[in-house]
């Protein structure tokens, strides 16, 4: 199964910018669409953005769109969120994992928006 390792989160003000990125374990990753996923404190894990196999965004979550992007490079194992704009109700713990095949969750990068 793939494994994900995320980083790229921090503190950050709001307004700021961060670009979390996501190694995957597997070349065969590629054959499969990704999503980023993140958890605040004690609220459920939602889906913020996914991608295709082939690099087309198929979702962004109305309290995003318009200030992330999700991208990803094959060749290099990775998939990318671009953050921009950040609001303290983007802090939250951020993971990357399938969409139609979940792997086990990985440890997340924190990303906490001060005011």
């Amino acid at each position: 199964q793939v494994q994900f390792v995320e980083s790229g989160g921090g503190l950050v003000q709001a307004g700021g910018s961060l670009r979390l990125s996501c190694l995957a374990s597997r070349s065969d990753f590629s054959g499969n669409a990704i999503g980023w996923y993140r958890q605040a404190p004690g609220k459920q894990r939602e889906l913020v953005a996914s991608i295709s196999s082939g690099g087309s965004p198929t979702y962004i979550a109305d309290s995003v769109k318009g200030r992330f992007t999700i991208s990803r490079d094959n060749a290099e194992r990775t998939v990318h969120l671009q953050m921009n704009s950040l609001k303290p109700e983007d802090t939250a713990v951020y993971y990357c994992n399938g969409l139609r095949f979940l792997s086990p969750w990985g440890q997340g990068t924190q990303v906490t928006v001060s005011s």
